[in-house]
């Protein structure tokens, strides 16, 4: 029987890096990939091709709005075939880039599916339906999540789109539902209002993203709304219609649609079927996600899991922060590392930053001002507009604001979001800070480069304390 000391189950982001990291340390590492390219779902049909796309559409967007910079552009066009080509394209090289890492770590890789027997043994059924035990020392479980359905609503590949359908249209719809208006459906809506689809988005919540700060959700809906966005809230499916080529939609019994195709955007589920758990002492919560404490570590001895099967936030960054984590644990345990060296310890979830690259893109580290006072916090709040910074105006990206929760008692930076222009590179001033427990004096006291749109992190907090200079 083939053995190996490390067996990663999932090559995304959480899978390839625990890999890496595993064989970094010394370890005999092999990898188990059910899809003919590594990667997972961020890199094949998540993350990256969708920030392609959006930049394609970003693109789009500035270049028609190219005479407030005094220069004419006569008939811009698009080829919406190009831009799709383009996104599959980048796919392509890194998920070869990925391939390359592998041979370069000594990783083997195995193309098939996995299921876990017990006793550290898993059973891999290859492409060709061969199958093959494996025992290991440590299992890895990185399976990642999948778009979540509706009841009485289903994928279908033609009218009702799943995530990678609308990575991948044969042609751009004229008219287009969104369901859900989390990142992924605010997301879609952004680049597919740009090229002139008629976008209408459905929400069951309060309001869009409803996990972002009320202002966030409340500024973003305006934004959505005036480029022609029709968003309903507080409502839902209550009548579906599928023909040919469209579809007849009623909403809430109140609103009557018809569109060309419906994206499904209501969430993800974890990937826990399927995979053996049964065989296994693993639990799983009410939602299917692994149970796991703070090290990665499962109910079954040896057996480990990370990323999005083991629990939100369901992002790529945590899922390869915890790899690393999980990785070197085991190596402190075993004497390979010294945990002074390295500095093992858990995450907090209060600092993984969130990032959508909607236009204008949001970001979002911590507390929410409403979790915070729900928390008992005395807070006080700093807000800074991107209309009053002189690098936003002179780029003509005035849009949006950074808003920072702070501890009035101590200081601390309890949460930060932001809209705007770029926010998804700046939140990372505000996620350091978190992370090494800066106060709001920390970060008065620091000095920005100027004219940045990273002084509105500066702004912000200076406004937090009453004295913003600049608005």
């Amino acid at each position: 029987m083939t053995k190996h000391e490390f067996l990663i189950i999932g090559s995304g982001p959480g899978g390839y890096i625990a890999a890496i990291r595993a064989a970094q340390l010394g370890y005999d590492v092999a990898i188990v990939e059910q899809e003919n390219t590594l990667g997972g779902i961020c890199l094949n049909w998540g993350c990256i091709p969708t920030k392609s796309l959006l930049q394609s559409a970003s693109i789009y967007h500035n270049i028609r709005k190219a005479d407030i910079f005094g220069i004419t552009i006569k008939d811009v066009k698009f080829d919406f075939n190009k831009v799709i080509e383009r996104s599959r394209n980048v796919v392509e090289k890194l998920s070869n880039g990925i391939s390359v890492l592998m041979k370069k770590n000594n990783i083997k890789v195995y193309h098939g599916t996995a299921k876990l027997l017990g006793n550290s043994t898993v059973k891999i059924t290859d492409l060709s339906n061969k199958t093959i035990n494996i025992t290991s020392t440590y299992i890895i479980l990185a399976t990642g999540s999948k778009a979540k359905s509706i009841p009485g609503i289903d994928f279908d590949n033609n009218i009702i789109w799943n995530a990678k359908n609308a990575m991948i249209p044969d042609k751009l719809p004229e008219s287009l539902l969104i369901i859900g208006s989390g990142a992924i459906g605010v997301e879609f809506a952004s680049f597919y209002n740009t090229f002139g689809t008629q976008v209408t988005m459905v929400e069951l919540k309060d309001n869009i993203l409803p996990l972002e700060d009320h202002e966030i959700s409340e500024c973003m809906h305006n934004i959505l709304s005036n480029k022609g966005i029709k968003i309903h809230t507080k409502s839902s499916i209550t009548k579906l219609e599928k023909f040919n080529n469209y579809a007849k939609i009623q909403v809430s019994d109140r609103i009557h649609l018809q569109v060309d195709k419906i994206i499904l955007a209501a969430g993800v589920q974890p990937n826990s079927n399927n995979i053996g758990l049964e065989n296994t002492q693993i639990k799983t919560d009410s939602a299917g996600f692994i149970i796991t404490d703070q090290y990665c570590y499962t109910n079954e001895p040896g057996v480990y899991a990370i990323g999005d099967v083991a629990g939100p936030p369901c992002l790529a960054h945590k899922a390869s922060h915890e790899a690393v984590l999980c990785v070197e644990s085991i190596a402190v345990k075993e004497n390979k590392i010294t945990n002074s060296q390295y500095k093992v310890h858990s995450i907090n979830k209060n600092n993984i930053p969130s990032c959508i690259f909607s236009i204008p893109q949001i970001a979002s580290v911590g507390l929410t001002e409403n979790q915070a006072q729900n928390q008992g916090y005395t807070t006080k709040i700093g807000k800074f507009n991107a209309n009053c910074s002189g690098k936003a105006v002179a780029i003509d990206e005035t849009e949006g604001f950074v808003k920072v929760i702070i501890d009035k008692s101590t200081g601390e930076l309890l949460g930060a979001h932001m809209i705007g222009a770029e926010v998804t590179e700046m939140i990372n001033g505000y996620v350091i800070g978190k992370q090494v427990e800066a106060t709001d004096q920390d970060i008065i006291s620091s000095i920005f480069p100027h004219p940045t749109l990273s002084e509105m992190i500066h702004e912000a907090v200076l406004s937090s304390d009453n004295s913003s200079l600049n608005s």
